[in-house]
């Protein structure tokens, strides 16, 4: 596989910046501007990403938008709708999505709308059901390392402007080196996340399944010790409801809880 991104796969990686970016909440007290929420719902709905299937788009773009979502803690609906997308796309006919959001330690809303087994995988071929189920632990696994992206950029952040005996924080070996294993974390994340999203259409389905429950048990770990390091060097104020680092956590552990992969399914070592 070429893990370069196209420019088209740029260009979607841009829009869905955008608008996280411009929509997506900047602090704890925007998860409950409803205002905000109608914006950004109508430009999520405006740009096509719940429907990337249908257009003939890949799973690695599909894990794009997911990854930038993640990062901007979008609290409107994608992976459910999009999950959906690509089960209609197999069934070749409609599938009713219900956007209702169950009880979850996730604040941003993010998994409203998914359904981990819906009755139409019955009606698949056993290479499509499993051709959806690599699908939807790629994309939890693009919004875990998503998430991950966000809480290290809110650390670092913070590192470049919280002063601490007459110096900022991040001009500290020990915070300094912190975030650079955060960062290692990420990018070993983006390697396996980036496979397991191409395995999906371009392997073998037992091949993709085992690629994209490696990418979730690796993307799980890593992002774990990635908000737990930008809660830590967040200081005292990282344990408070007004820092968005616990949103970062709570999105990563819903996530990760969403089509739970455990090491005994795997079929190679993973320590």
């Amino acid at each position: 596989m070429d893990v370069r991104l196209t420019g088209e796969q740029q260009q979607l990686r841009d829009a869905a910046a955008e608008v996280a970016g411009d929509l997506g909440p900047g602090s704890v007290a925007d998860l409950d501007d409803s205002a905000r929420l109608t914006r950004l719902e109508k430009a999520v709905d405006a740009t096509g990403f719940r429907t990337l299937r249908s257009d003939g788009a890949s799973a690695v773009e599909i894990a794009i938008v997911a990854e930038e979502f993640g990062r901007g803690l979008v609290d409107v609906p994608y992976l459910g709708p999009v999950l959906s997308d690509d089960l209609q796309v197999r069934l070749g006919r409609a599938v009713t999505v219900d956007d209702a959001a169950p009880p979850t330690v996730d604040l941003t809303g993010s998994l409203a709308g998914v359904v981990e087994s819906p009755a139409e995988l019955a009606e698949l071929t056993d290479d499509d059901a499993g051709r959806w189920y690599a699908l939807a632990l790629a994309a939890t696994t693009a919004d875990i390392l998503g998430a991950a992206r966000g809480t290290h950029a809110l650390a670092t952040e913070y590192a470049k402007v919280r002063a601490q005996y007459g110096a900022t924080i991040g001009s500290y070996q020990a915070v300094a080196h912190l975030l650079a294993e955060s960062l290692a974390l990420i990018e070993g994340s983006v390697s396996v996340a980036r496979h397991a999203a191409w395995a999906v259409d371009e392997l073998p389905v037992r091949e993709a399944i085992e690629a994209a429950r490696v990418a979730k048990i690796y993307s799980a770990r890593a992002a774990m010790t990635v908000c737990e390091t930008s809660i830590q060097v967040h200081g005292g104020i990282g344990n408070t409801w007004e820092c968005l680092a616990h949103v970062y956590l709570r999105r990563v552990l819903a996530a990760t809880e969403t089509w739970p992969v455990k090491l005994e399914e795997l079929t190679i070592g993973l320590s």
